[in-house]
């Protein structure tokens, strides 16, 4: 415990220091986020720095490697890094060209793919084949399946995550909170569940890893909260959902996901469910889609809204450790 705790302040701590250091670069080099048009409450936030996510996510990683490391969770790096540079390429391309457009959907989805299948391989050969299920203690082992829909999860919560992050201090937020979650589940997950598939070492490198990136993210939220002085960015935001997924996986607890990540899962119907029906029936379900937008046209404040996609993360983060407690 002493260990993650101070892993966490070093990671603030540089976190921090990362962003005095760099926020002056990005004003500099010109790298503003070019707002879509049709979010006219998002006007004034023309030209915001962007790119943030190299602040907290290049330090809690560095601080990861001082603190202690293993085998398993140095791939997640790797898988955390890899999507941050799909994110960093897209947000080069939209700032280089001055649009809110970067990679084509296609070239992004392409990336994206490889990643995840290569994840998903790895997982099988390393035996990383079982899921614990939420609520319930136990755990089932899929074998091969486990490729395929490895590569889903990793698709879908890098997606949903670069989705959530539309407003100021939300995708931020609601991802502090799950790290701190999935790193208190997996230190009662050692404990108390006698089948666990990695040496304890590695469990205790995966938690190290997710406290760091919470402290990282705590310090990015100094700079992120409305109103926001830098945007985290695709680099930022595709690189949690890598990290979520990678730590989440190779942890066994793909399934509580969608649990301690509701408000991510929440965004991504969202946009599927507005899209499905308006392409049915030209009408929308919601005034604007991720559902984050919807409750901004209702009147709520971004603050508002960051908040409660807060607590609703810890009332289901809360309610993943009950089988445990």
């Amino acid at each position: 415990m002493k260990t993650l705790l101070i892993a966490a302040l070093l990671s603030f701590g540089l976190s921090v220091s990362c962003a005095f250091v760099g926020l002056p670069i990005l004003r500099k080099i010109k790298a503003g986020q070019t707002v879509l048009g049709y979010v006219k409450e998002h006007k004034h936030k023309n030209g915001t720095p962007t790119m943030g996510g190299l602040l907290f996510i290049l330090p809690s990683v560095i601080i990861y490697f001082i603190a202690g490391q293993a085998r398993i969770a140095n791939v997640a790096v790797v898988i955390g890094l890899a999507f941050m540079l799909v994110g960093f390429i897209d947000d080069f391309i939209k700032i280089k060209l001055k649009h809110n457009e970067g990679l084509k959907p296609y070239q992004k989805i392409t990336f994206q793919l490889a990643i995840s299948l290569i994840a998903g391989v790895f997982c099988y050969q390393n035996g990383i084949t079982v899921f614990h299920l939420p609520f319930v203690a136990k755990s089932i082992d899929l074998q091969w399946g486990t490729i395929p829909l490895v590569a889903v999860i990793f698709i879908a919560t890098t997606n949903c995550v670069n989705l959530t992050d539309g407003l100021d201090g939300l995708a931020s937020s609601v991802s502090v909170i799950y790290f701190i979650i999935i790193t208190i589940l997996i230190g009662l997950q050692v404990e108390f569940m006698p089948d666990i598939y990695l040496k304890a070492g590695e469990y205790q490198s995966l938690r190290l890893l997710s406290i760091c990136l919470s402290g990282g993210i705590l310090a990015f939220l100094l700079f992120n909260v409305n109103k926001a002085s830098v945007f985290m960015g695709d680099t930022g935001s595709l690189s949690l959902g890598g990290f979520i997924a990678a730590i989440s996986i190779f942890s066994s607890n793909s399934f509580f996901i969608p649990i301690i990540g509701i408000m991510f899962v929440l965004s991504g119907i969202s946009v599927i469910m507005q899209v499905l029906h308006y392409k049915r029936t030209k009408k929308r379900i919601f005034l604007m889609s991720p559902l984050h937008h919807h409750f901004q046209l209702s009147g709520y404040s971004e603050t508002q809204i960051s908040y409660g996609y807060l607590v609703v993360t810890v009332f289901f983060g809360a309610l993943s450790l009950i089988a445990y407690a």
